[in-house]
């Protein structure tokens, strides 16, 4: 690192615990949610003046309810920073907050930013019914209130009905296309509850959550460390008779949020904190819709060329699990060992709040680098309507 680099670092992340749909975090409105988040996540460095942050970008999914109105502006006034500090909203749906570190990384080696707080929330239990408007006032009939939870919503009767397919039938066909077992999924997503509940066990994870208040939720509410193959063998399948894919094989509803501190290497000086990583790579790539679990495949393929390395120099993967069936449907189109992939847990025990996951996996994926000495390792994560993205980070204490 030089003083004149203007390379973006990590240096620190937080995050709440994630809370089941309708479980422990149900009654905490998501702009509370983020503002606990940003506030926890600037405890962590005191000798950072408030006023240094140059901007907030924050991920968000829905944005239909209490998230309404630029939920990042809003984190910024509830959590009392300077109202001179600006903040954005960012919805690239899952991958929202993953976007953010990519644009907060942008600003910095642009120079137009120095320090930024990148984000995002998501309460899917708080996510509202919504009404279409009618062409005329007073229609006769009936209205139907549509979910605003997750999945497709008011289709525009000009997209082709194969891109419009529920995100569980996108996935059942993924499986058909890459042949994909029941077993292997069910194995993934005992793995996945396992090494969660080890990592919590051996505190991996209790200096980057941060508590809500008045809430008894001390850690991720959907992990069950005591799931075995056997008892998800007996679910039911849920979006096909015959499919594979089952509410034990893929990521839960969920509520939580995630933030990540970026900043210039000679920010290190005002933040107060030496930096983790760097970001050194980023990529995107877009697909048909109904192969959005696969996209991650091609924007970490871009991600690490731009980096300058490839896979065999890659020590760390965190890989968000949406599905179990479309994670594997990626590490076998990689030239990766998969014993690397999400060490400390995934999306499928620890859940899956749309927009605060790609800050999660990004910051779990910096402390896991450090953790295991290792000097490369990417973040990914794919997209519902057909996108991907991915992050290298470089350990910068392994260089």
């Amino acid at each position: 690192m030089t003083r004149g680099d203007r390379s973006a670092y990590v240096y620190t992340a937080a995050r709440t615990p994630f809370g089941r749909f309708n479980g422990a975090l149900a009654s905490v409105r998501p702009d509370d949610l983020s503002a606990i988040t940003l506030s926890g996540l600037l405890a962590k460095t005191p000798e950072l003046d408030r006023e240094a942050v140059d901007e907030v970008v924050w991920g968000n999914a829905n944005g239909a309810g209490e998230d309404n109105r630029n939920v990042g502006r809003m984190a910024v006034l509830l959590a009392g920073l300077p109202v001179t500090t600006p903040a954005t909203t960012v919805n690239r749906l899952c991958g929202s907050s993953l976007d953010a570190a990519m644009m907060g990384s942008r600003s910095i080696a642009t120079g137009d930013a120095d320090i930024v707080v990148i984000g995002g929330v998501e309460s899917m239990t708080r996510a509202p019914w919504v009404l279409p408007k009618p062409p005329r006032p007073y229609p006769v009939g009936d209205v139907t209130a549509v979910s605003t939870t997750l999945g497709w919503r008011f289709i525009n009767p000009r997209m082709p009905q194969e891109w419009t397919v529920s995100l569980g039938e996108a996935n059942e066909q993924l499986q058909e296309k890459y042949d994909i077992s029941r077993d292997r999924q069910d194995a993934m997503a005992v793995r996945s509850h396992l090494l969660a509940a080890q990592a919590w066990e051996e505190g991996f994870y209790d200096d980057l959550v941060v508590p809500v208040e008045g809430v008894d939720l001390a850690r991720d509410e959907g992990i069950r460390p005591n799931t075995t193959a056997e008892t998800l063998a007996g679910l039911k399948p849920s979006f096909r008779r015959d499919g594979t894919i089952t509410a034990g094989n893929a990521s839960p509803l969920s509520d939580g949020g995630a933030a990540v501190l970026l900043g210039t290497a000679a920010a290190a000086e005002r933040i107060g904190v030496t930096p983790q990583a760097r970001i050194a790579g980023r990529g995107s790539s877009a697909l048909q819709p109904q192969l959005f679990g696969y996209a991650p495949v091609q924007a970490a393929e871009i991600a690490l060329r731009r980096a300058g390395i490839t896979w065999a120099q890659v020590g760390a993967v965190e890989l968000n699990e949406a599905f179990a069936v479309q994670s594997l449907a990626c590490i076998d189109a990689w030239d990766v060992d998969p014993a690397i992939v999400n060490t400390r847990g995934g999306a499928i025990a620890m859940g899956h709040p749309l927009g605060a996951s790609g800050a999660r996996i990004l910051g779990t994926l910096a402390k896991v680098l450090l953790e295991r000495g290792e000097r490369w390792g990417l973040a990914a994560i794919c997209i519902g309507v057909g996108q991907g993205l991915a992050v290298v980070l470089e350990n910068v204490h392994a260089v």
